[in-house]
């Protein structure tokens, strides 16, 4: 049994980026995993994926936020991105639910972690999709069917 650790090299958000630009240099990444539709740049405290272009090297636009269902295919093309990006590499969504159960589903399985190591280290860590048992579940799923 491993001992599952904090992912280190990924950043999930908490919260709305005020200033993607800001919040790319501060994490130091060198690439950006977006799960936002353009939808989103039209709301208030919103952005849009031409904002995470400017500002890191690579970016990839996984549209992912509701009301699209968070899926195995999701799971599927999240990890298939993550593996190709640069690290580091900052993954956002609106605001953390989602982007965090992405990032702490692929150090689990990246690791090796059975479901309950990971998730006692993302509640442990605070990470906001713990907040939401439907992503509880979709990590375990996705653990358990990609590893």
């Amino acid at each position: 049994m491993t001992e599952f650790q904090s992912p280190t090299d990924l950043t999930h958000n908490r919260g709305l980026i005020a200033d993607p630009a800001s919040f790319a240099t501060d994490a130091g990444a060198a690439s950006w995993l977006y799960l936002c539709g353009e939808e989103f740049a039209a709301i208030e405290g919103g952005m849009s994926f031409a904002d995470v272009q400017a500002a890191v090297g690579e970016s990839v636009n996984l549209i992912a936020d509701p009301p699209r269902p968070l899926d195995m295919d999701v799971a599927r093309r999240g990890v298939a991105a993550l593996d190709e990006l640069p690290r580091p590499t900052l993954v956002t969504c609106r605001t953390g639910p989602r982007s965090s159960a992405l990032v702490y589903l692929y150090a689990g399985l990246r690791s090796g972690a059975s479901a309950d190591e990971v998730l006692a280290r993302a509640e442990a860590d605070g990470a906001p999709f713990t907040e939401a048992e439907p992503l509880k579940g979709w990590v375990t799923q996705g653990l358990a069917e990609l590893s």
